[in-house]
């Protein structure tokens, strides 16, 4: 197994290390790899359920920004 030495700042060291303390992970390191097998999980899932969405049509700028200000204007309406 290969060794990675990262670095971070403090306060996600103790965040890490009050998961551990649960009792739920045996490290650091087990946490760290179940982040990333739930990370390549969930992008597995996206990448699947963009070939299954269909055809990929052109982006349509000026389309999308009416649809955005029409959603905008409904928001403020409520």
């Amino acid at each position: 197994m290969a060794t990675l030495n990262i670095s971070m700042p403090d306060e996600m060291r103790a965040f890490i290390e009050a998961r551990v303390s649960t009792g739920e992970y045996q490290s650091a390191s087990d946490y760290l790899r179940d982040l990333i097998r739930h990370d390549r999980e969930e992008t597995e899932r996206l990448l699947v359920e963009g070939l299954e969405s269909g055809t990929a049509r052109p982006l349509d700028m000026a389309t999308l920004r009416k649809r955005a200000q029409a959603s905008i204007k409904q928001g403020k309406a409520l």
